[in-house]
């Protein structure tokens, strides 16, 4: 299974440059992937297969995945569905279309999430897979970016499920501590359920979730909308894959949590509702994909209600509905974008006389139109007819109950016949009065996808009895004996006599379809509902923002500091205050660096030069650093020195383009309300770190660290392995935020565009070819401004400084340094390389994009977190390799030194892209100014 998901992502990522390459004829290797993963899932139908991979099994975080009977059947679903729409895509797209790259690794992409979701044991790896298709939609359904309707739809799809989604997670949350275990196989087979007010809670949670992704009501009408969408995305995600996520987990979950009090009317009530104003809708509307969607938000209501009921037999009808469902459904969008292609309109008021000039098109769309109204022999004849069966021996329901249930789904069913029969006539009929559409006749390889979806209907239907015994197994995991079977031919029973009610009652309905036009609508307008909301939302936001934010920044950090201040101190008045104990230094030494620390900080204060002000903040941070170097702590002391004095560059060259003094207008004078604040702060500070000290009541952790450092992270210097190993994913996070910062602070200074690489000497306008210099852009500074001291110094030094810089990155696993200090290092090597030469000593310097270091380290860091998990490892696992090698003896490697070299490219790119930020184009501006 993680084969799978590793076959899809690196499909996913090679997706862009095969469709440059090979234009839309890409498409059809990349259907290969699901198509030969399918392969996999049919090999081993029958088998439990588990793959279990710890992380941080303590906080329930593991890959746990387990392929099942229900898995199998979404998993063919997903897939063989995935292959035939991307190989649809080959012939739907030209090759001109825009960010078809794009689009072919998005849509790769959702097929290896949607097997990954219904593959997923543990709840929390469900939930992201369930979040990553809910990203993945939004960017296919928002494909043509230029639109507004689909901006809007992506946006609203995007919103709606998300929504949904945070509210599962809390449910997931809920149950999995109620349970103990987050594993939904531990759920399933658990003999004494908790249950409880908490379980019902979570429980309504989660399938509020379900409910938003499957489209249900009063949730439903983001798909609508969706159908803005290209028609693959239509076919895939509103048809076969994403909107059955819903449905999957409401079947997944039914085995144990059926008969709980909540779970019957919310899922029965909502699927009925769905089922039926949604069958409404799909009598009304004109275009033909709005046909489909709003026929779709009516079966899946169908499908919930099925395999929400809580039976064997009702489980075997739902599961091959949702087999059904999938075949005609996506038959079905496939031939609506064919009609849209060949005749330029979907709007079946203009189409006239299709079925005579496309009869293979026809042929096919009548086969799923047919199976979606359940007409024998097609497979959707089979399972509606088994889903009758169950409703009328749902013994659990009382009779008022089980009557109302099945005058629903007769009535739901009958609006199906209707719709079918309204699309099949909106999209080929001959029509009096309506001209015939210019119409372009499709190739043969573009109705092949539909065509064998078409077929797969009549299959499946003809082969009922075979498909008994592959999908029962699901069925039978559900408490109680499975009495049905699923097969053409039961005899004359009472499913069979309500099938030609509906039937019968289904045409009639449609013969008299224009009612259903010129009637108002018993749905209202939910966009118009989901814009009144977003409005709602927008006044209470801007309320609630304009009266805890005046647009005052001294006004916003006193009250954060003032919370600071005044929340603790409240809590810890009431509390205990034992144990407390307070050392003012532990060497005279430091009451001298902290008195002038003070004497520093209250200079800035009073400092009308801006400069004197920062090297006064500097003087502070430099005193915090010895601090750190008289407690033992060199590393920190290390990087305190280098985060500063780099900090002091950033802020002289930031200070340049601003007067040396502050001026009077600009003067505040002394306010006794900040001066306060500050001395509460100062105090408060302190005082938590005491009170958080004594509260310890265990030994302390890091006595343990580095023991553990060299036992499992191989490293003696136990800093740089909690970065690198340890606390690994703390430090990807905050090299993420760095690569983030530094491409805002770029994007800031350079406004319309990113600047490529630094510019040489020999670009320089001033340039002289064969002049003889100390450094190589050294001549191009004004004669004003060039120091040949500074010069010969920076000849001399830059190269022991980038010396250094490599040996403290590699020392840094057992000595002081690492990746982050070793890039400062070099940051400040290249610091006097500009101020040295200016901006074309820079590009001499490092003749790299700022922006591909980045990308570089960050890609290298993710790729070492992600490469343990290609052998079976956790992520960010690291390997301590140890050898003899000629000439260098003794070896010893730990893998962990690829994250660290990441985190150092990642510095480096960050000082380049401030230096030339900060420096180089403002530098271009004052000169201009």
């Amino acid at each position: 299974m993680l084969a799978i998901l590793l076959a899809h992502a690196l499909a996913a990522l090679i997706a862009p440059a095969a469709v440059r390459a090979f234009g839309r004829n890409a498409f059809y290797p990349l259907a290969l992937v699901p198509l030969g993963c399918l392969g996999w899932v049919i090999a081993r139908w029958n088998d439990v297969v588990e793959v279990r991979l710890t992380w941080a099994p303590t906080i329930h975080l593991a890959l746990d995945l387990r392929f099942d009977s229900l898995s199998a059947v979404m998993s063919a679903l997903v897939l063989g569905v995935g292959a035939l729409v991307l190989a649809y895509c080959a012939r739907y797209f030209t090759d001109d279309e825009p960010k078809l790259g794009s689009f072919a690794a998005w849509l790769v992409a959702f097929s290896g999430a949607m097997f990954g979701l219904v593959t997923s044991d543990n709840m929390l790896l469900l939930f992201t897979f369930w979040e990553v298709t809910t990203v993945l939609s939004f960017l296919l359904v928002g494909h043509n970016s230029d639109s507004v309707p689909g901006r809007r739809a992506a946006l609203q799809a995007l919103l709606v499920t998300g929504a949904g989604g945070l509210a599962m997670l809390a449910g997931i949350v809920i149950l999995g501590q109620s349970y103990g275990s987050y594993l939904l196989s531990d759920l399933l087979a658990a003999e004494s359920p908790p249950g409880g007010i908490a379980v019902q809670a979570g429980l309504v949670l989660v399938l509020v979730g379900a409910l938003s992704k499957s489209a249900i009501v009063p949730l439903h009408f983001w798909l609508p909308g969706a159908m803005a969408a290209p028609t693959p995305v239509s076919a895939y995600l509103h048809a076969a894959a994403m909107v059955k996520a819903g449905v999957y987990l409401i079947a997944r979950l039914a085995p144990a949590f059926a008969d709980e009090p909540v779970w019957r009317p919310l899922v029965l009530t909502l699927g009925l509702a769905s089922m039926l104003l949604a069958g409404l809708r799909a009598m009304q509307v004109t275009d033909l994909k709005l046909v489909l969607a709003f026929g779709t938000v009516s079966q899946l209501g169908f499908l919930v209600t099925m395999v929400g009921l809580g039976t064997p037999d009702a489980a075997l009808a739902g599961i091959a509905l949702i087999v059904a469902h999938a075949l005609f459904k996506a038959c079905l969008f496939l031939v609506v974008g064919i009609i849209d292609h060949g005749a330029g309109t979907r709007d079946l008021r203009e189409l006239s006389g299709l079925g005579r000039r496309a009869p293979v098109l026809f042929g096919t769309a009548a086969l799923a139109a047919l199976s979606m109204a359940g007409i024998p022999p097609l497979w959707g004849f089979v399972a509606k007819e088994s889903a009758l069966g169950a409703v009328l021996d749902a013994d659990m329901l009382s009779s008022p109950t089980r009557l109302l249930l099945c005058s629903g789904v007769v009535l739901g069913s009958m609006l199906t016949v209707a719709y079918s029969a309204r699309f099949l006539w909106g999209a080929f009929a001959d029509k009096p009065g309506v001209r015939l559409p210019d119409w372009h006749a499709p190739e043969v390889s573009l109705i092949a996808a539909p065509a064998l979806l078409a077929l797969g209907s009549l299959a499946a239907g003809l082969t009922a009895p075979w498909m008994d015994r592959v999908l029962a197994p699901y069925a039978k995991t559900l408490p109680g004996e499975l009495t049905a079977h699923l097969q053409l031919w039961h005899g004359l029973t009472g499913p069979l006599a309500l099938t030609v009610v509906i039937i019968a009652c289904g045409v009639a309905l449609y013969a008299v379809r224009d009612w259903f036009g010129q009637s108002a609508t018993l749905l209202g307008n939910a966009d118009r509902g989901y814009d009144a909301a977003l409005r709602a939302m927008d006044r209470i936001s801007l309320r609630m923002t304009g009266s805890v934010q005046r647009g005052s920044l001294p006004l916003n950090l006193a009250v954060i500091l003032g919370t600071l201040v005044i929340l603790p101190a409240v809590v810890l008045a009431v509390g205990t205050r034992t144990g407390v104990e307070l050392r003012l230094w532990d060497s005279p030494l430091q009451l001298v660096i902290g008195a002038i620390m003070i004497a520093m900080a209250l200079g800035a204060t009073v400092l009308r030069n801006r400069l004197a002000s920062v090297l006064v903040v500097g003087l502070t941070g430099y005193g915090c650093g010895v601090i750190f170097a008289l407690h033992g702590a060199p590393d920190l002391a290390l990087t305190q020195f280098l985060v500063e004095t780099l900090t002091l560059v950033v802020f002289v060259l930031v200070l340049r383009a601003f007067p040396a003094e502050v001026g009077p207008e600009r003067q505040t004078g002394f306010q006794v309300g900040r001066a306060a604040i500050a001395i509460a702060v100062g105090i408060a500070v302190p005082v938590l770190a005491a009170f958080a000290g004594a509260a310890r009541s265990t030994v302390p952790i890091w006595e343990r660290i580095p023991a553990a450092a060299y036992e499992f992270g191989g490293g003696k210097n136990a800093v740089n392995v909690l970065l690198v190993d340890i606390r690994a994913w703390d430090t990807l996070g905050e090299i993420s935020v760095l690569v983030v910062a530094a491409t805002g602070v770029a994007s800031l200074v350079f406004r319309s565009r990113r600047f490529g690489l630094p510019p040489r000497a020999a670009d320089a306008p001033n340039y002289l070819p064969g002049k003889v210099s100390w450094l190589p852009a050294g001549r191009l500074v004004d004669r004003r401004d060039r120091s040949m001291v500074l010069q010969i110094t920076t000849r001399l030094v830059f190269p022991t400084v980038m010396v250094v810089s490599v040996y403290f990155f590699f020392s840094g696993h057992n000595a002081p340094g690492g990746g982050f200090a070793g890039g400062l290092i070099a940051g400040l090597a290249l610091v006097l390389r500009y101020l040295a030469g200016g901006q074309y000593e820079l590009g001499e310097a490092l003749p790299v994009d700022a922006g591909h270091l980045l990308g570089a380290g960050l890609i290298l860091a993710a790729g070492t977190a992600t490469v343990p998990l290609l052998f079976g490892a956790p992520p960010l696992h690291s390997v301590i390799v140890e050898a003899t090698v000629p000439l260098l003896g003794h070896i010893k490697l730990v893998t962990s030194l690829f994250f660290d070299l990441g985190v150092y490219l990642i510095v480096v790119g960050l000082v380049l892209d401030v230096l030339r930020s900060l420096g180089a184009r403002l530098d271009d501006e004052l000169v201009q100014s």
